[in-house]
């Protein structure tokens, strides 16, 4: 049978070189190309993903970006904002993770908010119950600047500035971190599990046929850092392997006791109440 040409194969047929023009034309740039900063202060990163519209001839505030109104505080999809531990915003706390940043401009006070809602294009689907905080500054007086721009400035390990400049405008907030508490937090966790590692030497030297007096040393050491049952029995054990058989027993005897829920102490817990019995 021959092939029938219809109408509608006419138009495909038409329509294809058209299509294929479309798909390998030229690369041009973006109106408001994809932009991004980032900042490590103290011990938080912060970041801030936007996109970032020119000022191409325009009066910006006041009229592009209308006064007493809500602004993305960039173009396209809402501005983000991420910080990888709490930190006081412009004054006020704000748990760590992401937002969106709006703004709400006036010629001479800004409102700064920031949204749990990250995944808002634009103003649309905005609600105001889903605000973390609000917080206000006056904005000042900044060199010409085309593009939108994000940077942050004075950086301490106690604190930044995040600044937005466009035009003539540069607004800045300030963000404090949390570094002296976190950086104490983080002495105390690694002190406190420093009776681990001490445990550990001691027990490969008991195991392995090593020095047992030098192995009685380092779980001491572990011990005095935090007792547990885990480095009672360990040094039950080299004390056992010392001849010193009813010290041994008695920290036995003390390691059956402190034992906890664990899966490790179960499957120890037998051999451990033998010993306390058979260490006398």
């Amino acid at each position: 049978m021959p092939h029938l040409i219809t109408p509608l194969s006419v138009l495909s047929l038409a329509l294809a070189p058209v299509a294929a023009l479309a798909q390998s034309g030229p690369e041009t740039p973006a109106p408001s190309p994809a932009a991004s900063v980032s900042q490590r202060v103290g011990l938080t990163d912060i970041a801030v993903e936007y996109s970032s519209p020119g000022v191409k001839g325009r009066k910006v505030f006041g009229e592009l970006v209308p006064y007493g109104e809500l602004w993305r505080t960039g173009a396209n999809k809402a501005t983000k904002i991420s910080f990888s531990k709490d930190v006081v915003f412009g004054g006020k706390e704000v748990s760590a993770g992401d937002y969106s940043v709006f703004t709400e401009p006036t010629a001479k006070r800004w409102t700064v908010i920031l949204n749990r809602d990250t995944e808002l294009w634009g103003n649309n689907g905005y609600d105001k119950k889903k605000d973390a905080v609000r917080v206000t500054v006056a904005p000042t007086k900044s060199p010409k600047r085309e593009r939108l721009t994000f940077l942050f400035s004075d950086t301490s390990d106690d604190g930044t500035r995040l600044d937005l400049e466009w035009d003539d405008v540069r607004v800045s907030i300030p963000i404090r971190v949390h570094t002296k508490e976190q950086v104490l937090a983080s002495i105390d966790a690694a002190v406190g599990s420093a009776w681990a590692p001490h445990m550990r030497s001691a027990q490969y030297l008991m195991e392995s046929g090593g020095d047992l007096k030098k192995a009685l040393g380092y779980v001491d050491t572990s011990i005095a850092i935090s007792e547990n049952w885990r480095n009672q029995w360990v040094k039950a054990q080299i004390l056992e392997k010392m001849g010193k058989k009813k010290e041994a027993g008695a920290l036995a005897k003390a390691a059956a006791k402190n034992g906890d829920d664990s899966g490790a102490f179960k499957f120890y817990k037998p051999r451990i109440e033998k010993a306390a019995s058979d260490w006398k």
